[in-house]
This record gives C-alpha cells, structure tokens and sequence, in this order.
C-alpha cells in the first residue's frame, strides 16, 4: 500500500533569489561597478559573479527580463539587516495617555490635570479626556461642556483635536493629539 508524501514543504526563501536559484534564461545584468552589461544569458551572468568571487542577486524579479546584479550576497544581507535594525531603533510608538476630570472641577487641580497634558504632548503621546458625570451633574451638562471648550482653547497651539467630544453614556470622551 502506497502511503502519502509526508515530507514537508519546500521552505520558502525570504529575500532575492540568487545564483542558481533564478530560473529565467536571459537576465538584464548590472555588474559589481554598477555598469550596465544588457540582456545576458543566466549561465553566463552566474560564471561572470563567480570569477569575480561574488554572487549574482535578483534585484527586480517582475521586470522583463529580471534585472540582476553582481555583488557579495552576504555583504548585502548584512547591511540590509542593519538598516532594519536602525529603523526599528528611530520608531516612536504613540501612546494614549488618559486624564480623567469631572465637571466641577477647581482651578489648581485644572492646572495639574493641564500641566499632565502638556507633558504628554511634549513626548509626542496622544491625549483621551474623559469627563464623567455623576448623579444629577448630568442635569448640567453645559457646565461638561464649557470646560471641555476651555481645555481645547488652552492646548490649541499645543495640540489638535483629534476626535471631537462625544457621549459614551454618562461620560464624554475627546482625544487630542500633538502639533
């Protein structure tokens, strides 16, 4: 009784295809100076790298015929590597930084909750207000609202808003975000 292939699949390679591995007969071919040489045949493109101790690497696979270039693959994967790495290195996640206020606020603990704000902006962060009401606040819901047209006219050279006040049941909920 036959039994069925169980061997796993081909690993695919990430990356250019190079040497053997590029199946097309004719190739477009820029050697190691960066001179363009035109239409060659893959044979002869991969036994030029190898006399000049180097490796032929796909470069533009969806062209016609594929462009390839003579170079050290190696060399080549490693700065590649590094320049991810480096990318990685810069990235700057944003953050939501949530301030919790209630209608009633006062004036000092405002101009803590502002200072909090200031900072976040400062870092490049994203800012989510949210204005709980509780009990009969919700009676007095322009008071909510005087306050966040305060906050928006004080960070306004700091910040944009990014999501306009919104009701989420007995809170309202503004996202600010950086200049």
């Amino acid at each position: 009784m036959r039994r069925p292939n169980k061997a796993p699949p081909a690993a695919s390679k990430d990356g250019p295809r190079i040497n053997d591995d590029i199946r097309n007969a004719q190739i477009q071919l820029i050697d190691q100076t960066g001179e363009n040489k035109g239409t060659v045949e893959t044979v002869v493109a991969i036994r030029m790298a190898q006399e000049v101790g180097m490796d032929l690497v796909e470069i533009s696979p969806n062209t016609s015929p594929p462009v390839c270039k003579i170079m050290d693959y190696g060399k080549y994967k490693y700065s590649a590597q590094k320049k991810a790495a480096e990318a990685r290195k810069r990235q700057k996640t944003v953050e939501i930084k949530e301030i919790k206020l209630r209608p009633m606020i006062d004036d000092h603990d405002y101009d803590v909750k502002m200072r909090a704000m200031q900072r976040f902006f400062e870092e490049g962060d994203k800012v989510k207000i949210t204005l709980r009401y509780r009990g009969r606040e919700m009676a007095h819901q322009e008071i909510g609202t005087k306050l966040l047209d305060k906050i928006k006219t004080d960070v306004a050279e700091l910040a944009k808003v990014e999501q306009d006040a919104r009701f989420e049941g007995r809170q309202v909920v503004m996202v600010l975000a950086p200049r």
